[in-house]
């Protein structure tokens, strides 16, 4: 506004006192331009303003409304679920005791080194190629997986002999033969239900996998009621697989035909190539703690670890899971967008910094208490790898984050090279902080190893899509501040509670 005035009205310059552009104006007495004091935000301004948000977020049939119609769709079906599996445990951790989690621990442990040996990456294949849609490659993504499955299963069966002796545990014989069905299960299900998550039709997926998971673990309980034993343990998990499997051919029929594409299988292999070892070294980062711990401890003080820290892990899981359900499909169609890709990589980071350190400090708070208030008295002593366990997901949610982006633009590998630099800082580091630290060691070896990937990764991003580095850091600076505060109000509130 220049300094000329409308009319009669008299206007004087305001020079080095005008307030910055765009704020409020008002006239003091002197005709001089002042700011208007913003009005602090009340309830209701701010709960129209989460209204508006969520309206348009669900509004339309654009990528941001099927991003946010699936996160919704995922996120609901994935509580049901964590929450079905937090009162599973909960139940048996009071019916079985902690040995039957450990021992189930390393049953799964064992089963996973296969896994991750032999995943040839079907599905992020399927979700990310042009021709991901197309009968015949999803009829080739379906022989390559139940061959996978089948591999896998032959393989632990094989070895089940010698993973009981090395740990001295004779139940581990049939369990790994029992247990490990799952994935056989899990390999044959319907070659649509991969098209469901490439279409971002998450409903469809979101009975599919939750509903077969709550299926299976209702079936575990039952079980913990009538043996009391690791077994229930056992066939839970592999009726989950089962569940999955039929559920899978009810919501997206189809049958594969024996016929098989040679083109598509040759794709699918070559971007194989590309993951080959990510899994192998994912795994090492991911339960190289259960290995050690369950050779220095008894499978006892394994079971208490394994449930305190299964309390920060398992609701993470299921935010991973959504994550790489929605992430990797938004992110494959902005991939020559990179403005779009790091705008919604920021936002989703400040997010993550802003919940997880609440999360943190509420953990570090309550934690001890809330272990012996919710499985009982022997689980409290495992508070510290909870608190750090709390530590590594958010890291972890970070890292999560931009793994999506390089597999959406085809540059797996880079992720690949992460997980080098994570699986031999976890080897390196594993065993002495395991030493020095007891059980709590486990989990501050997962916080380093991770720490460095994710370094790694954010280095490469800014390679990829020129990440505006400073913008991002003030960002994350100003998340940090806001959820410690929110934090610090939260202990205040305790400690004048505690005086009443």
């Amino acid at each position: 506004m220049s300094a000329q005035g409308f009319g009669s009205e008299r206007v004087y310059p305001t020079h080095d006192l005008s307030p910055h552009p765009g704020a409020p104006l008002a006239k003091d007495r002197d005709m001089h331009f002042v700011e208007i004091p913003k009005r602090p935000p009340t309830i209701s301004s701010m709960y129209g303003r989460i209204r508006r948000q969520i309206g348009a977020g669900f509004g339309g049939d654009g990528l941001k409304a099927k991003a946010f119609k699936g996160g919704a769709l995922l996120g609901c079906g994935s509580v049901a679920e964590q929450s079905a599996r937090f009162g599973r445990n909960i139940i048996l951790a009071r019916l079985l005791g902690p040995e039957a989690f450990g021992t189930m621990a390393i049953a799964i442990s064992a089963a996973a080194v296969v896994n991750a040996l032999a995943d040839v990456g079907v599905a992020e294949a399927v979700i990310r190629h042009p021709r991901g849609g197309e009968r015949a490659y999803l009829n080739a993504a379906w022989w390559l997986a139940l061959g996978r499955g089948i591999a896998i299963y032959s393989a632990i069966f094989v070895a089940a002999p010698w993973i009981s002796r090395f740990y001295s545990i004779p139940e581990l014989l049939p369990l790994l033969r029992i247990t490990l069905l799952s994935f056989v299960f899990t390999s044959a299900m319907s070659p649509r239900a991969l098209l469901a998550v490439k279409q971002m039709d998450f409903r469809r997926w979101a009975l599919i996998t939750h509903g077969g998971a709550i299926c299976g673990v209702i079936t575990t309980v039952i079980l913990g009621f009538l043996t009391r034993n690791v077994w229930a343990l056992a066939i839970g998990y592999c009726a989950e697989g089962a569940f999955r499997c039929v559920a899978s051919y009810i919501v997206c029929p189809a049958l594969p035909s024996l016929g098989c594409d040679k083109g598509a299988v040759w794709d699918l292999l070559d971007f194989s190539k590309k993951l080959l070892g990510s899994s192998f070294l994912n795994f090492v980062f991911l339960r190289a703690d259960v290995f050690v711990l369950a050779k220095l401890y008894s499978p006892t003080r394994l079971g208490v670890y394994i449930i305190a820290v299964n309390l920060i892990q398992t609701p993470t899981s299921f935010i991973v899971g959504i994550f790489n359900k929605i992430l990797l499909p938004t992110y494959a169609q902005v991939q020559n967008d990179n403005q779009r890709t790091n705008k919604i990589y920021v936002q989703l980071a400040s997010l993550i910094v802003f919940v997880g350190l609440i999360v943190v400090i509420v953990a570090f708070t309550f934690g001890r208490g809330a272990l012996g208030l919710i499985y009982g008295k022997r689980y409290d002593i495992a508070s510290g790898p909870m608190i750090a366990a709390a530590f590594v997901a958010v890291i972890m949610l970070l890292n999560n984050a931009i793994t999506n982006i390089f597999y959406a633009r085809g540059v797996p590998q880079w992720h690949r090279l992460s997980q080098i630099i994570m699986a031999t800082t976890m080897i390196a580091a594993i065993y002495p902080l395991t030493k020095w630290f007891g059980l709590t060691g486990g989990q501050l070896a997962c916080l380093a190893s991770m720490a460095c990937g994710f370094c790694f990764q954010l280095i490469r991003l800014n390679q990829l899509t020129a990440l505006n580095k400073s913008q991002y850091r003030r960002i994350l600076f100003f998340s940090t501040g806001t959820s410690l505060r929110r934090a610090a109000s939260l202990l205040r509130a305790r400690r004048e509670h505690a005086k009443v």
